[in-house]
Parts: C-alpha cells; structure tokens; sequence
C-alpha cells in the first residue's frame, strides 16, 4: 500500500462546493482506500492505496466527487514519499530573513511545457517571488498571499496545468499526518 495526499482545489472556499469532511471521508472509502483521513476544510485527504498510477486515481476520485457531489473539482495527487522530498527541497528555507508564515507550495498536476516557463516571466515582482521545481512551484509573499499576483489562477493560465496552493502550515501538517 502506497500512502497518498490528495489536495482538492476549490472546496469549501468562499461558500462555494460545500463538502463536509465526513461524507468526503466516505467517498474515498468507497473508492476503496483506506486509513483515509483529513486534514482542516479545504480537501486536504490522506489515504492509502494499492499502488496504482496516479492519473488513474486521480480520475477515480473526480468522477467520485462528481457522482456525490455534483461538482467537478481538480484533485492533485502526492505520495507521502514525494510530500517530504518536497519539503526538504524548498529553496526559500536556505535563505535568511524568510518568514516561514509567508511560504506557500503550488502543486501543478503535472510538469509543464518548457515553452509555457518563459510566460512565468510576467510574474516576477518584488517583494514576491517564487522558484520552481519539478512539479512545485514555492512560492514567497512577504505581504500576504492575498495580495500576491502569484495566484494559483496565474500559474495556471500561464502554465496551462491544473493547480492547488497550500501555505507552508499545511504542507508541513500533510507530511506530518501522511507519515504516521
């Protein structure tokens, strides 16, 4: 059994795809999965599997959110192995002076076209910044994430790649979970 993290993008946000954590829970369970867990109100899931691709998982669980919900949502998919490497590969971490409460991680559903990384100049601006890194993008908003043009709206249109954000909080707390 292989120990995943599903990040789901735009639930429960702004009264918007209402799921409650329980009945998300459910529907991962009748995926199949097991040891399923979540972590805060905004589709953070922890479960295991049998070793399957991820795309394949990854679509299962959407036509399962689909099918109970009546909504469609972008899952991104990590293993618990991918999750610490991820951590452990933040560049901001090295530097001085970096305010780990203004980290955040963009997971894109898969690697973008070399071509589209020359769009991400557009992006660039102080005081923000961000480093990218496989399938990650970290990303630092000294004055909030709020009010950084580096939104997961951009990344995506500019990328053209599903993706998810999540403050560094919550990816330390889904390492920490999906490791146990």
């Amino acid at each position: 059994m292989t120990v995943y993290v599903a990040m789901l993008r735009g639930i429960n946000a702004s009264g918007q795809k209402i799921i409650k954590m329980e009945t998300l829970r459910a529907s991962f369970e009748a995926l199949t999965f097991s040891r399923v867990r979540t972590y805060f109100q905004t589709g953070n899931v922890v479960f295991e599997a049998s070793k399957g691709t991820v795309d394949n998982l990854s679509r299962k669980i959407k036509e399962r959110i689909l099918g109970d919900y009546a909504f469609s949502v972008p899952v991104i998919l990590r293993t618990s192995a991918e999750m610490k490497k991820i951590v452990s590969d933040n560049p901001f971490l090295m530097e001085r002076e970096i305010d780990h409460s203004r980290l955040h991680v963009t997971f894109l559903a898969e690697l973008p076209e070399k071509a589209a990384l020359g769009k991400l100049d557009s992006l660039n601006g102080d005081p923000d910044q961000f480093r990218i890194r496989n399938r990650e993008v970290y990303l630092y908003c000294p004055n909030g994430y709020g009010r950084s043009k580096l939104s997961n709206s951009a990344f995506e249109k500019l990328l053209s790649v599903e993706a998810t954000t999540r403050n560094w909080k919550t990816v330390n707390m889904l390492v920490e979970i999906s490791s146990v």
